[in-house]
């Protein structure tokens, strides 16, 4: 049997059949990629009006369509280029007439040095200069990009256009495959690239044309969620042509040729998004609002399936009478401020940022913000839209975070404070039929979902969207398909949570998932039993399915293929059984001639009559006694009823894992002997990809007296010949340690051996292993003292082997333990530790540990000196961290007591994370620096800097320094410093605001206000820059002095001024600098 590709608008696969003159062989169909429609591959120019695609393939479409080459980092299986490299291998050309260059590379070091090469190279084609060039990635390989996007952007007035689509995916080692959004964000901040996000693939051909017209202005990323919706088959139905993309393209262009010079690139993409909905009839927006008209409350989302919930979660809920909305970020750079103040209705009170971070432990960690919260901070605060400007809150959830529309209204509720509702009923869903398909990977119909969805497909009034997703974890490989059938045009890029049907097509799945949960109230499930007898139902079916199909009424049918053995022996056959039987009780008024198309699949079909007739004897509705009733079984409450994903292709069987085993000293001695025959790397801290130095402690005292409540202290270090060079205003990133004796106090209680050796993943690239000793695992690798998450819980429940305690570890995972767990991690402030003292039954082994708990992570700390001045010192002001918790201990910041305990002369790993907080290139240029407690650390390294300066004859510009505590006599940080700089005639203006010193408060924007004249001169006559180091909340009102600054010299001098937008213009300039946590 061949297959040839159908340019209709239907399925590709019932019309694709060619008969063989003979009939010896089964055909087997393969899905070539989850990136293609149904796993089947398209031609470039079938590509065209209602059509079933993924949004990959429109990505690829666009890419090959409009550019000179394409530079793909596209992991083997993720296929985000599979189009592309076959349009390229037939020939098929793009709008400007030859073979779009498809050049597959490498994610490493260095990645990015090709394209670069070949967009300034000398012998560049200069008729191709206005030609788009394109990159394919995944967002886990930005960070191995950056440089090369660094370059592109500082010499991109002579380069081509330049478009990178990225989908984004990262792996985790807890949550495996995820949509990660944090490294764009950051890159496209850091770097001035445009940002643009599309919410489906619905979105995905214009804005995927959008970014690349965009790229005509700026360098511009195009992300999209590259785990789920970029890889769902569904129908779209206006889809453009190549001859319409290249009309598109043309006529928008020349909006890009006619655009006003003077325009900040701000103001040129509104425009450019202008015309492009002009020519599409789109009404595409930068910031897109939705919900209640008067919302009190409006959330921020950022992200393709966080887009979608919004619109569909909040839009329920508003017109439920909830008075709550959503700005949805389409273009986040350039953030064109006026539109998101114009998207936020009037009425706003309160805004919540959903914001991404990488872990569940940035979640908990109260000194880490999402990105995008830092930009709608400062919008809102700079904002004269409101009398009173609304409060902002930062709503963290983890990369890992898969949401669906139950989790998303969760997350709403709870940040509202409101109650939990268990299921939120959509009006998109309402005439959608569901369908979830259980099978694993090595079963012979796992293919049987594309086949049907395919089938499905052929009938025009159908809509069909079919998601795939693999966990290659359990039993070697599961897959869970969502097949969704409408009649009308639908976007539901999450897990299926009220199936019509669900089939399992694999007995050993019953144990592996509850597969029963997802089915809707009076639904039907259909489980395959080969050799199925009534009198062993209760053996082979578990009791929590038992009594869950009683329970809520659920139909229940067994397939028996071992009735027909002429299906249950043929491979083709028995996944056709399957088909048949799922459409029998799914789809019982199916068209008769879509039946015979599916059995005419096979190369040597048998008749339809014969299909019926196996499916009668296969085929049955199994009567639910009523003693199901009383079934009791908790065993299956843990069992996963969606699925991590952690991979897009079925698992490699013949693939070992490594042990993580225990070993004895003899191991590693072996391993350090013969170096090569083991892979033996020795390096310092080789788990950790940042590069790290070894520098030793100096000195290290305390700032504040011994009897004050606050513990700030100076520690320096002795860089010696580690090589660590750093630049002012940057920070030093400080790998810190457990404290000894509580890890030997773990070690006793969990009655491990601390000379042990343990194999363990690396914390940044699990394919490493490093071989510690437990102790030295617990001391320097594992967050064994750090704040566990509700996923930990869940999978701690599955080690204990109490009752009582499984389902109490159990419980703190779900909704319903919501609150327990919000007590135990914010008030109780329990450990990892604490956890495994409570609950003594579940104890993985220590290998399983490993995995459970979380690496460490660094902190970072601005450092409090210039390398200028003291070449071989590094310093940094830190506070220690302490409170006590709910039982009276006294509880400490893991790296700050680590650091004011180092004694002279102590080893430490560190390195170096660069700064916004840096230097005018004006060495003149005037300084104004208000830092808030340790906040003052950057500015100390400024001072020593301009005080060199000074001292060799420069003139250095005015300093102004605004410094604020609560107690001068205790907290006058480096005063003698200060007084002396002041003295010296380096600091021109010391404004020192101790806010507890006397009966009224006096805070830092005070100070600034009294001397409101001085920070005019050196702000906004001699053109200074200001910077602010600290905590978040005096944002707004430092803001407002400096505002007053700017109107009263505009009054002055007779001038209208906007002191938003100069302090807009200001931050672009780099005179506005925060750091602020």
């Amino acid at each position: 049997m061949q297959l040839k590709q159908s340019e209709s608008s239907g399925g590709a696969l019932a019309d694709q059949v060619t008969m063989p003159e003979s009939k010896t062989t089964r055909a087997e169909f393969k899905k070539q990629s989850s990136t293609l429609p149904f796993g089947q591959p398209v031609p470039l120019s079938s590509i065209s009006g209602p059509t079933y695609v993924t949004g990959q393939l429109l990505v690829q479409q666009i890419a090959y369509a409009l550019s000179d080459k394409i530079f793909a980092y596209s992991p083997e299986t993720f296929d985000l280029d599979v189009a592309a490299k076959d349009w390229a291998q037939n020939g098929e050309t793009n709008v400007h007439g030859y073979p779009t260059a498809v050049l597959p590379l490498q994610t490493r070091t260095g990645a990015g040095a090709f394209a670069l090469g070949y967009i300034f190279s000398k012998d560049f084609d200069l008729s191709k200069r206005n030609i788009p060039q394109t990159l394919l990635a995944p967002s886990l390989s930005l960070r191995h990009l950056r440089s090369a996007l660094d370059q592109l952007a500082l010499l991109y007035g002579v380069a081509s256009p330049f478009v990178a689509h990225v989908a984004a995916i990262d792996y985790t080692a807890d949550a495996g495959l995820v949509a990660e959004y944090g490294t764009a964000l950051q890159l496209s901040e850091e770097l001035g690239l445009g940002l643009i996000s599309s919410g489906s693939a619905y979105e995905a051909q214009h804005i995927s044309l959008f970014a690349t017209l965009v790229a005509s202005i700026l360098p511009t990323v195009h992300i999209y969620d590259g785990v789920r919706t970029s890889r769902e088959t569904l129908r779209v139905i206006d889809v453009i042509s190549q001859v319409g993309v290249a009309e598109v393209f043309k006529k928008v262009s020349k909006t890009v040729e006619g655009l006003n010079k003077r325009l900040d690139n701000a103001g040129k993409v509104l425009e450019l998004l202008r015309a492009f909905n002009d020519e599409l009839g789109t009404d595409y927006e930068p910031f897109e609002y939705v919900g209640h008209e008067a919302a009190a409350t409006v959330y921020v989302v950022f992200g393709s399936v966080e887009a979608q919930l919004a619109r569909q979660v909040i839009s329920k809920l508003a017109a439920d009478g909830t008075q709550i909305g959503a700005v949805i970020v389409r273009i986040y750079r350039p953030f064109i401020e006026e539109a998101f103040i114009k998207a936020l209705p009037t009425s706003v009170r309160n805004i919540a940022v959903l914001g991404q971070v990488a872990t569940e432990s940035a979640v908990s960690d109260a000194s880490v913000q999402s990105v995008l919260y830092s930009d709608v901070l400062t919008t809102v605060s700079f904002s004269g839209k409101w009398d009173s400007s609304p409060s902002v809150t930062d709503i963290k959830y983890s990369a890992s975070q898969a949401f669906s529309p139950s989790s998303f209204a969760a997350t709403i509720a709870q940040a509202a404070g409101k109650a939990v509702a268990s299921r939120i009923q959509l009006p998109q869903l309402e005439s959608v039929q569901q369908y979830i398909f259980w099978d694993t990977d090595d079963s012979v119909v796992r293919v049987a979902p594309s086949v049907v969805g395919d089938l499905l497909s052929q009938d025009s009034t159908n809509n069909v969207y079919l998601n795939e997703s693999h966990d290659n974890l359990v039993q070697g490989g599961v897959i869970r398909s969502d097949l969704r059938l409408s009649k009308k045009t639908i976007d539901v890029p999450y897990a299926a949570e009220e199936a019509d049907v669900v089939i399992v097509s694999e007995e050993k799945l019953l144990k592996e998932v509850a597969a029963s949960k997802s089915v809707k109230d009076n639904g039907k499930l259909i489980l395959k039993l080969p050799n199925f007898k009534d009198e062993e139902v209760e053996k082979r079916i578990p009791a929590s399915i038992r009594g869950d199909v009683r329970a809520r009424n659920i139909s229940l049918y067994i397939l028996d293929s071992a009735l027909s053995p002429a299906f249950e022996n043929d491979f083709n056959a028995a996944r056709l059984l399957v088909e048949l039987a799922f459409l029998k009780v799914a789809q019982p008024d199916l068209k008769h001639e879509l039946l015979e198309k599916l059995a005419t699949l096979e190369a040597n079909p048998p008749t339809l009559e014969e299909c019926v007739d196996a499916l009668e004897k296969s085929l049955r509705h199994f009567e639910v006694p009523e003693s199901w009733a009383e079934t009791t079984d908790d065993s299956s409450r843990n069992l996963p009823h969606v699925l991590k994903t952690n991979s897009f292709v079925p698992f490699e069987k013949q693939e070992t894992e490594q042990d993580l085993h225990l070993t004895r000293w003899e191991s590693a001695a072996k391993g350090l002997v013969f170096k090569e025959a083991y892979g033996t790397d020795i390096s310092l801290r080789p788990d950790l990809t940042v590069k790290t130095f070894t520098i030793h402690v100096k000195e290290n005292r305390r700032l504040t007296p011994a009897t004050y409540d606050r513990n700030i202290f100076h520690i320096e270090f002795d860089l010696g010949n580690s090589g660590l060079t750093y630049k002012i205003g940057e920070a030093l990133g400080i790998h810190a340690d457990n404290d000894a004796d509580l890890v030997r106090e773990f070690i006793e209680s969990y009655n491990l051996n601390a000379d042990d050796l343990v194999q363990v993943p690396s914390r940044d690239n699990v394919d490493v292993l490093e071989t510690r000793t437990v102790y030295q695992s617990l001391v320097q690798n594992i967050d064994i003292f750090g704040k566990p998450p509700k996923r930990f819980y869940e999978t701690l429940a599955e080690y204990a082997t109490d009752e009582t305690e499984k389902k109490k570890l159990a419980a703190l995972g779900t909704p319903e333990g919501a609150e327990d767990f919000k007590r135990r991690a914010e008030i109780d402030t329990i450990t990892f530790a604490d956890v495994f003292e409570e609950f003594k039954s579940a104890r993985p082994s220590f290998s399983e540990l490993v995995r459970l708990v979380g690496p460490l992570k660094r902190r970072e700390y601005s450092i409090a000196s210039a390398q200028a001045v003291t070449p071989n010192i590094v310093a940094l002001m830190i506070v220690v961290v302490d409170w006590v918790d709910s039982q009276g201990r006294t509880r400490y910041g893991q790296a700050t007591r680590y650091l004011s305990r180092l004694p002279i002369g102590a080893a430490v790993t560190a390195s170096v994370k660069p700064s916004v907080m840096k230097l005018p290139t004006r060495d003149d240029a005037p300084l104004i620096m208000a830092g808030l407690g340790t906040g003052l650390a950057p500015f100390r390294a400024f001072a020593q800097y301009r005080a060199m300066q000074k001292a060799q004859g420069k003139d250095i510009g005015a300093i102004l320094l605004y410094l604020g505590s609560r107690h001068q006599r205790e907290e006058y940080l480096y005063g003698e410093e200060w007084e002396a700089y002041l003295d010296a005639g380096v600091i021109t203006l010391l404004g020192a605001a101790f806010s507890r010193d006397q009966p009224q408060k006096i805070y830092i924007q005070d100070r600034m206000r009294q001397t409101l004249s001085d920070i005019v001169q050196a702000y906004i006559k001699d053109e200074g820059s200001f910077y602010l180091c600290g905590p978040t909340w005096p944002v707004p009102d430092v803001t407002d002095v400096l505002k007053e600054a700017i109107a009263a010299d505009a009054r002055v001098h007779g001038k209208k001024v906007d002191p938003t937008k100069e302090i807009d213009r200001l931050k672009e300039d780099g005179r506005y600098v925060l750091e602020v946590y």
